[in-house]
């Protein structure tokens, strides 16, 4: 027979079928429960005991749990492996529960649901990083994608085709997009691709109408025309992420800034395949580390961090931003003593912006507000020392001023080092409000308390002896012997005096004033905790009221925090000031990659730098680079690209001197890898790639192209290989780089003006090669791919053939009419190839040998070692080595 259902269990599969989809972390108590399925993929995510509790419908009730004060740990697991959360509170005192009958059930609710891309705790955030929830739809042909950081408030929006979307999603790096439910399958390939959370929402989300009146609600506005200018597709992106925030959010939005419409002509255009080429923002391994982004970054704070990879990540366009920054950067280097103050400071400047965004969303705690104090005390301290900065930095100065009065309130009110949850306590300073100040005495001191009062109260009644006591049937009574109790019954103070109790040995009075002390004593923790925690609300609601004015404030710390770190990257690493304007000129001297030249220096080795030149007034630039593999021509080709990336960011770079004429979109093919998901060959995504950069690169673009063709027969390769240069070259018309070991391109450079040879030079010596790493102008003849091959360990009887093999091949191009396939016939096999050497002889027994052989350095004491010496001597005999002195020195 099936039991009959608890009202817990009903309540708990309500909640569950009003949130689908997701783990329902239900309160009970300290613990958040799960039941049913939830708990089996729980537990076996979070590798936590799956137990048993009572049956349904005849089944066990599988239930697993984790405690509730570290349940963010648990959370960031479960996130992290794709899991959505809804938390379920409880909304009542169990003790309510309990007046209502002993069959209610505590009311809960859930409070919020947890996604990738809705996370605010520090504990489940990358500190150095935004973390975007993206939404791309499409209305009538044209695309917009819209993006918000609720963590920080940011939310901006831009038009994106279908086409735009993969370098947008891989520029932004979203934890998770919204697209329309039902969306096709080459979308959440997209998507998939970028590493984001798929989450399909309805169309009415997208609706462009209902987004623009909840946009208007959400900024309580009449018009958005105060914002900018949106087009339908970029309206029904901005209100699915409002509209996506409310579900999640259940109703309490974060403080959102107003939308910032972003142009791409704004930024440099960077395709997802050139920044995993160019390894930006991320390394080899997917991590940071090893990455440009992580190279550079010297910033001290989390939001300018988080600002400098946003310039890392889309460089400017616009030359007049480009020189405000350059300005900035150079005034910090030129100043070292300030710029040094400056960063002390920033070193001390907490992430205000995540704290704003925890505190609207009533998730904050006093640090949060501590956060805030820190800041703009900091702000305000370093503002003085801008004010003879070049003008980006006198704006940023100007922001930080004028929050005296906040910063003076939570000076007041909150103690140096609050704890780190309101429910705590502890966190109003003393002297902050009396009545708060009142209770705490009493909590604390309530012995002190009541020590003063019987002193009065003997003092009073002439009777010395008189005390107050306490026990748990009267509370606190005051205690008299009998002879003393009249005095207190007829006297002066007979109406003050309440007899409560007659024992063998004493009396016990009370009065209405200890009465209501009792009271306050036993309620006084109480007390000074809602004091506390009405105060704290007082505090975040002042906060809020000035969030405009401190998310201005936190941004304009970033600012400066990202230009005193180029400055100190720029002065420590001696990297120069390159000059951007609006010409085609490409020059660069001594250029070095910056990623490659820390490595080595960790290893104590330098860097070569070399020179690039693309310069010209019209039509394409292009340098053939030529040379064997190992001698820096990727490097080369990198090193450039990056140059011209810094440069536009508004960063020194990593040269000499660097001329730099605005790069509109940068495109990068080098390295090889396959995408066997999708079927494609290694060969097939190079292709892809160069199709892409073939099709879309201008001419104000750059291109670095390694090895086209390789993956493919010599003659296909070299025929692909040769029609791209031409094209780059007659219809790009771009600045380009372009390496090969095909040495026959070299020959287009009598036919294509804007093409020169270039060669990185090597040296042999003895049979091997040396790298000298530098570029030359010219043409290699050789790629030296068999040295290569010996130095990575190749076989000595490998490296041998493949020595004549090269040799015949070679010699078989040079006859004029020899066909390939004769000339591999006359080539013997490789099993016919000279045998090994034969071992050389054993040689005859000596005692020498014998005796050497036997020797144990080990186990020698010196004493041993030095007679050691002398037998081997005489086993060698006179004649070992003439002219050997015998005598000992």
């Amino acid at each position: 027979m099936t039991a009959q259902i608890t009202p817990m269990m009903a309540q708990y599969l309500d909640l569950k079928a009003a949130n689908p989809g997701t783990l329902l972390f239900y309160r009970m108590g300290d613990f958040y429960e799960m039941f049913f399925e939830d708990a089996i993929a729980a537990a076996s995510a979070l590798d936590i005991a799956l137990t048993k509790r009572g049956k349904h419908d005849g089944r066990d009730i599988e239930m697993c749990g984790v405690p509730a004060h570290s349940a963010e740990s648990y959370l960031l697991t479960l996130i992290r492996k794709g899991f959505r959360v809804a938390v379920c509170e409880q909304m009542e005192d169990p003790a309510e529960a309990k007046k209502r009958g002993s069959k209610s059930v505590v009311k809960r609710d859930v409070v919020r649901l947890v996604t990738p891309g809705t996370l605010t705790e520090d504990t489940l955030l990358e500190a150095r990083r935004h973390n975007f929830l993206a939404a791309w739809t499409e209305i009538r042909g044209e695309g917009a994608l819209a993006w918000a950081d609720i963590s920080t408030g940011e939310i901006r929006v831009a038009p994106c085709p279908a086409v735009r979307l993969g370098p947008e999603l891989a520029r932004l790096g979203p934890r998770e997009v919204l697209v329309v439910d039902g969306a096709g399958a080459e979308l959440a390939e997209i998507v998939e691709d970028s590493g984001a959370a798929l989450t399909p929402i309805a169309r009415s989300a997208f609706d462009s109408s209902g987004a623009e009146a909840r946009l208007k609600a959400l900024y309580k506005v009449g018009d958005l025309a105060a914002f900018g200018t949106f087009g339908r597709a970029e309206l029904g992106a901005l209100g699915a992420v409002v509209s996506y925030l409310e579900i999640t959010q259940r109703g309490r939005l974060p403080l959102l800034r107003a939308p910032l419409r972003e142009s791409g002509a704004q930024t440099m255009q960077i395709d997802a395949a050139t920044r995993r080429n160019l390894e930006l923002v991320r390394g080899p391994d997917g991590r940071r580390d090893g990455s440009l982004l992580a190279t550079i970054d010297r910033t001290l704070t989390a939001p300018g961090a988080r600002l400098l990879e946003r310039r890392i990540s889309a460089p400017s366009r616009t030359v007049a931003t480009i020189a405000a920054r350059l300005d900035a950067v150079s005034w910090l280097c030129e100043d070292t003593g300030r710029a040094e103050k400056l960063r002390g400071a920033l070193g001390k400047v907490p992430d205000m912006d995540r704290a704003l965004s925890r505190l609207a969303l009533d998730r904050g705690g006093p640090r949060d507000l501590a956060a805030i104090r820190a800041g703009l005390t900091q702000g305000e301290a370093l503002s003085p020392r801008l004010e003879d900065a070049p003008e980006l930095l006198k704006e940023q100065a100007g922001a930080l001023r004028g929050h005296g009065e906040l910063i003076d309130l939570l000076d007041a009110a909150l103690v140096a080092e609050p704890p780190l949850l309101a429910r705590d306590g502890g966190m109003i300073a003393p002297g902050y409000d009396a009545d708060l100040d009142e209770a705490r005495t009493l909590r604390d001191e309530g012995r002190g308390v009541i020590a003063g009062m019987q002193a009065e109260y003997a003092e009073a009644t002439g009777i010395a002896s008189l005390k107050i006591k306490h026990n748990n049937v009267l509370g606190y009574f005051i205690e008299t012997t009998a002879a003393h109790a009249e005095r207190l019954r007829a006297g002066p103070e007979a109406n003050r005096f309440i007899h409560r109790q007659t024992t063998a040995s004493a009396v016990r009075f009370t009065t209405t004033e200890l009465s209501e002390l009792e009271t306050r004593i036993l309620n006084a923790g109480g007390r000074a905790l809602e004091t506390e925690k009405r105060i704290f609300e007082t505090l975040r609601k002042a906060v809020i009221d000035a969030a405009p004015a401190i998310g201005t404030a936190a941004r304009a710390l970033a600012e400066i925090d990202v230009a005193a770190a180029l400055a100190d990257l720029a002065r420590g690493e001696n990297w120069c000031r390159p000059r951007v304007d609006d010409s085609r000129a490409f020059d660069i001297a001594d250029g070095r990659h910056p990623v490659v030249e820390r490595a080595l220096k960790r290893s104590g080795e330098s860097f070569v730098a070399n020179d690039c030149d693309l310069t010209a007034e019209d039509g394409a630039t292009i340098r053939l680079l030529t040379g064997p593999n190992m001698a820096g021509k990727s490097t080369w080709l990198r090193q450039n690209a990056l140059i011209a990336l810094l440069a536009q960011a508004g960063s020194y770079v990593p040269a000499l001197s660097a001329h730099i004429g605005l790069v509109s979109s940068l495109f990068s093919r080098v390295g090889a890898a396959d995408d066997l998901a999708r079927g494609r060959s290694t060969f097939m995504v190079e292709m892809v790639e160069t199709a892409a950069i073939l099709n879309q690169a201008d001419e104000r673009a750059l291109v670095i192209l390694d090895e086209i063709g390789r993956g493919t027969a010599t003659y296909d390769g070299l025929s692909i290989a040769w029609a791209t240069l031409e094209h780059l070259h007659e219809v790009n018309g771009c600045r380009a780089l372009f390496a090969t070991h095909y040495h026959e391109l070299t020959a287009l450079a009598s036919k294509l003006p804007g093409l020169r040879n270039a060669t990185v030079a090597v040296k042999e010596w003895e049979g091997e090669v040396i790298f000298l790493h530098e570029v030359r102008d010219g043409a290699a003849d050789r790629s030296y791919g068999v040295q290569v091959g010996r130095l990575a360990g190749l076989p000595a009887s490998v490296v041998a053939r493949a020595s004549e093999v090269l040799e015949r091949l070679e010699a078989g191009d040079r006859e004029a009419g020899h066909k390939p396939g004769a000339m591999i016939d006359d080539l013997p096999l490789f099993s016919a190839a000279p045998p090994r050497p034969a071992p050389a002889p054993r040689p005859e027994a000596s005692p020498l040998l014998e005796k050497i052989a036997g020797i144990s350095p080990d186990n020698l004491s010196p004493r041993e070692a030095l007679d050691l010496v002398y037998e081997l001597r005489a086993l060698a005999g006179p004649d070992a080595q003439p002219g050997l002195d015998d005598t000992p020195t």
